[in-house]
């Protein structure tokens, strides 16, 4: 069983691009399988900073295969434009180093313009869609009629598809806008602007699902990346303000091909605290000086959309459910360093809903809405420990604070985080090192 996985215990933002850059040394392939450009993976390497959307984290490690599997739903000028920008920094992708999934499907400008419309015309609260026609786009992978996969672009009858879908599509979005303001979308110039991407990508196009089995029953290393958080889960999460894919660890599957007896190792990953963007409940949202203390030192906006991210204490009740839902075998707690300075630290063990104790995560979003954080308290630590190399020179007040939570999500904890680098990575389970570290 050579796989490995890598998911995020909330709702999305977690670090979890460090990890994977972290683990990805000793990797054959690293997979991202699910969501589109709505995920922002940040990697430091020294003074260099890279901000990845649809590439794998992986991809800065020399030899390593990064595949882009048909549970993604693709922006092809994204995704060149990430080819070309890591181009300008001399790292050079190939159709040996970069395989896309001929069944991922594309993001056309219908899509952009149904989220655009979509967005404003739902009333109430804003789900908070990034507006990158990712949930428009696995609308139409569902309802099959209007769409449009890699592959598909690279045959006889692709520029007849797109101008039947753009005659239907034209006809939608004039019901759906405003009077006066829909502009029609033009057939002709889209065919030409997706058969100049088609061209620009078709030496990394494959059949990404017969590879990863092939490499699994080879025993090749493999490491699954995920986007987004599990809370955003379509399925699963705090539905409906959620992502459009399934992004806990439930969707390796059905997102890569590769069935889940092949994953070995799943690995959570987690903030020292909470965060979230856009809409929907947060019961320990601290929109407070608490709050803008853990945005200020985390930097806590958005690596797409630079959106201010809302901030608060660590939810172990959301972090729990979350963690049995991937199954999870251990835990990576990433920016411990942000608590640093903090005389106290909340952590929200339990909720209270209508007046009586719950330790589990509600299943309907207006009862997550209601419920009542309880918290316990736990010291907090002055030192600040973004130079600490090794687990041991944390301050006792760290230790037991990771204690604490490895003991109430039921997971060990892995890896600590104390800054964005890479060396600022303490590997607490040393078992990760064989083979990713070695």
């Amino acid at each position: 069983m050579p796989g490995t996985c890598v998911i995020g215990l909330q709702w999305g933002d977690e670090a979890k691009g460090k990890i994977v850059d972290l683990l990805t040394a000793g990797r054959r392939y690293v997979v991202r399988y699910q969501g589109g450009a709505n995920a922002g993976h940040t990697v430091v390497v020294g003074k260099e900073v890279y901000k990845l959307s649809l590439l794998p984290s992986g991809v800065l490690a020399p030899g390593v295969t990064c595949v882009i599997t048909g549970g993604v739903v693709l922006n092809p000028a994204k995704v060149l434009e990430e080819i070309d920008e890591l181009l300008a920094r001399d790292i050079r992708l190939d159709g040996d180093r970069l395989k896309i999934s001929d069944r991922t499907h594309v993001i056309l400008p219908w899509h952009f313009a149904e989220d655009r419309v979509l967005d404003t015309s739902t009333g109430g609260e804003s789900i908070g869609t990034t507006q990158r026609g990712i949930g428009p786009c696995y609308r139409d992978k569902v309802a099959r009629s209007y769409a449009i996969r890699l592959g598909d672009m690279y045959r006889p009858d692709f520029k007849e598809r797109i101008a039947r879908i753009t005659e239907a599509k034209n006809r939608v979005l004039a019901a759906m806008t405003n009077e006066g303001e829909f502009e029609p979308l033009d057939a002709e110039a889209i065919y030409e602007q997706y058969a100049e991407f088609a061209r620009r990508l078709e030496p990394f196009v494959a059949d990404t699902t017969e590879i990863l089995l092939t490499a699994m029953e080879k025993d090749e290393h493999v490491l699954f990346e995920g986007a987004q958080g599990s809370l955003l889960d379509v399925d699963h999460g705090t539905y409906p303000y959620v992502t459009s894919s399934n992004s806990s660890g439930v969707g390796v599957a059905n997102g890569s091909g590769v069935p889940g007896c092949h994953i070995e190792k799943v690995l959570g990953v987690v903030k020292a605290y909470s965060t979230r963007v856009g809409g929907g409940p947060f019961p320990t949202e601290q929109d407070n000086e608490k709050g803008q203390y853990l945005r200020d030192r985390g930097n806590e906006y958005g690596t797409v959309t630079k959106r201010p991210r809302r901030c608060g204490w660590l939810d172990v009740v959301a972090v729990r459910y979350a963690a049995r839902l991937g199954g999870v075998d251990g835990l990576c707690l990433m920016l411990l360093d942000v608590l640093s300075g903090l005389d106290e630290i909340q952590i929200c063990t339990a909720y209270e809903i209508d007046g009586r104790r719950t330790n589990v995560f509600p299943s309907h979003v207006e009862d997550l809405r209601r419920v009542k954080p309880i918290y316990e308290s736990v010291p907090g630590w002055s030192e600040e420990i973004d130079q600490v190399q090794s687990y041991s020179d944390l301050p006792a007040a760290a230790h037991a604070y990771l204690d604490r939570i490895a003991e109430l999500v039921g997971c060990p904890v892995d890896v600590v985080s104390v800054g964005p680098g890479r060396e600022q990575t303490i590997v607490v389970n040393e078992s990760l090192r064989k083979p990713a570290l070695a």
